[in-house]
């Protein structure tokens, strides 16, 4: 399997991660595990803004999440640059929504269905928590943070 390729193949480019000069990292490597703070879908000048339910239908939530995904792949390959030598552990999403909406399982799945299209179910299936909150930084539809593990031995890891 090389993440890369299917990367590629996806027509998925992974952008460098943005500096983060913030009273917390957007990545802690703790022995073989990573731990990935909270992601947005904001990318290549695309900007989310508004709930799912409200601003965006469950589809365009599916579409942030999935954004989100890339955005946490991206910043994984920063902590680990062999993505080939990680196993996806953990997966916690939460969406805005408004009082009452339901969908958030269907909403994160467009990161998680990501994750399994990449690293298939031998390392891309995950633990997974789908929470639906009032707002979110940035007013973001979606954020996601992630757990990996290192499962092969990798150069020089580095804390960011």
């Amino acid at each position: 399997m090389n993440i890369l390729q299917r990367l590629e193949d996806l027509q998925i480019t992974l952008a460098p991660p943005v500096s983060n000069n913030k009273p917390y990292g957007t990545y802690v490597v703790i022995g073989n595990m990573v731990f990935l703070s909270g992601h947005g879908p904001d990318r290549a000048g695309a900007k989310w803004k508004g709930g799912v339910g409200t601003s965006y239908s469950v589809e365009e939530g599916y579409t942030a999440a999935r954004s989100c995904a890339v955005n946490l792949l991206s910043t994984l390959q920063a902590a680990v640059p062999d993505l080939n030598a990680v196993r996806i552990v953990k997966v916690t999403g939460f969406v805005q929504a408004p009082s009452g909406f339901a969908e958030q399982p269907q909403v994160i799945n467009g990161c998680s269905d990501l994750l399994r299209e990449l690293y298939g179910d031998e390392r891309g299936k995950h633990a997974r928590s789908a929470i639906g909150v009032a707002s979110l930084p940035n007013d973001w539809p979606v954020e996601i943070e992630m757990i990996a593990e290192i499962v092969q031995a990798v150069t020089a890891l580095t804390r960011t």
